[in-house]
Order: structure tokens, then sequence, then C-alpha cells
């Protein structure tokens, strides 16, 4: 298990009865979260919560809030600083368990002094840019990809809230494999690869994507953009049904045999202040041999 616990700026505080409470800055939301089948542990807490995200039996939900929050707030990790806000679906712009694998990316980063280059990173299905302005930070330059533009905005501001020098991103708003295909035809080639693909979307021309018909193909699209100095190749996975073996056996189809080198993949967590963990989606890392 990849467990995330390094934050100052977010807590989850409890969970219980399908839904968790958690605290993002000074802010503490109410959200729902489909695994967790246990009660509350805390459920004196719970009325502190500012702003409910509920479900419609019609599908889809609405936030109902008990004050009226900012537009916006920053939080914090180390030198890290991304804008949060309740939006549709339930989502304020960051996913904290990540943290764990933007913590483990940098270290990859930094430990490439023999390099003679600066690391180039390739962040595929990129959204708020939270693994970017991470890479960014520990000194790569990063090319993040995403089909929606908003999401593309608001990573910008991200890195522009962190005070990273916008040579060391280029943001591209296009359907992820479409860029990928692009890329390999003009021989680009990357020292890194993250993607954090969704169970189902669409790009900006339409595209239909699920991710069981279409993720190995990109994966093993996506390793051919590897370099021949690579650091790291992790894929993301928050569809129910995937487990971490499916995106482990990905990882090594793909990566090991073509390259070699290892692949893990483990739950991702979160530490629960009240106890225990709140599991968060699976992740597959690959990385070279040493």
């Amino acid at each position: 298990m990849y467990l995330c616990d390094q934050w100052q700026d977010y807590e989850v505080l409890d969970t219980g009865d399908g839904e968790k409470l958690e605290r993002w800055g000074k802010i503490i939301l109410r959200r729902p979260d489909p695994q967790v089948i246990w009660p509350k542990a805390r459920p004196e807490l719970w009325n502190r919560a500012q702003a409910t995200y509920s479900r419609a039996e019609t599908g889809g939900g609405h936030w109902d809030f008990k004050e009226t929050l900012p537009e916006r707030w920053t939080i914090s990790l180390g030198d890290l600083k991304f804008y949060v806000k309740p939006t549709g679906f339930k989502h304020t712009g960051l996913f904290p368990e990540q943290a764990a694998n933007w913590l483990w990316m940098q270290e990859r980063i930094r430990n490439t002094a023999s390099f003679g280059h600066q690391p180039k990173i390739l962040n595929l299905f990129a959204y708020t840019g939270g693994a970017t302005i991470a890479c960014a930070a520990a000194g790569a330059h990063v090319t993040h990809v995403d089909a929606a533009k908003g999401m593309v905005q608001w990573a910008k501001e991200n890195r522009d809230l962190t005070g990273i020098h916008e040579s060391y991103t280029r943001f591209i708003v296009e359907d992820a494999k479409a860029f990928v295909r692009r890329e390999l035809r003009r021989g680009n080639s990357y020292d890194g690869i993250l993607m954090d693909p969704p169970s189902y979307g669409r790009g900006p021309g339409g595209e239909v994507w699920k991710l069981e018909d279409e993720l190995y193909d990109l994966v093993d699209l996506a390793a051919q953009a590897m370099s021949s100095t690579p650091l790291f190749f992790l894929i993301n996975g928050y569809t129910t049904g995937f487990s971490a073996s499916v995106l482990g056996n990905i990882a090594r189809r793909c990566l090991c045999d073509r390259f070699g080198g290892k692949a893990e993949a483990e739950e991702l967590a979160l530490a629960v202040t009240s106890g225990g963990v709140l599991p968060c989606g699976t992740t597959a890392r690959w990385t070279p041999d040493a």
C-alpha cells in the first residue's frame, strides 16, 4: 500500500456510512465515498462540515453550503501550492492521495545528477496539474496534456501560484492518444511518463474513451515514447473493479518485457485521523534496472 500521510493542510477527519469528512486548509467538506461501508467513528465531528455534497437519485448531485465559502482557496504541500474549490460531481480540483506519487517522482527526478540534461516528463490526463507542479518543482520539464481547456487553465494557475517559471512547463489541450502518436511521429521522447486516465470520457473532438477498451493500447503506445535514460512510468487507476494487479500486469507487459526493470502495483490510501485508512484507487510504478 502507498499510504499518503505527508499533508499538513489536508486531513481526512473521519469516514463512515458512505461518506468522508475532510479538512482542506480551514474548510471542512463532507463528500460521498462508495467504498466507505463502515459506520462513523466520530459522529460528533460531522456537524462541523461547512459544505456537503449530496448525490441525486437520478444521477449527479449538488453542494449544500452551511455558510458562504471563498470562491477558491489555497492549500500547500511543502513548497507546492494549489487552488481548490467545490466543483460539480463532488470534486475539489485535487486528489490529495496522489501526493504519495508526487513525492516519489520528485525523488526520482532529483537523483539525476548524472543525466547531463533536464529530465523531460509527460503527464497525460493531467487535470489541474498536481503532478505537473511537483515534477517541475523538482527540476524537470513537464509536458502537461489534458482534453479539458478549463483544467489546463487551472493547472497554469497552480504553476504560477507555486512560483514555477513557465519555461519548465508546456501545456497542451488535446486527446492523450492523439498527442502521443504525434510525438512518436516527431521522434520526441520522455524520461518519465505518467497517466491518470478516466473510466469514461470524451476528447475535445468528441472521441469516446472507455478505460477497459483503451488502457492497454495507450500504455503500450506511450511506452514507445520512453527515452534511452528512463526514470519512471506511472499508471493511476480509479475505476471500480480494476485492481492493482490489473495495472501491474499491464506495466509488466508493456514496460518490463520491452525495457527490463521492475513494476510494482499497490493501493493508494489516505490516513484517517479517527483511525484506519481510506482506500483511494490504485497505482502501478515502473522503474528501470539500477
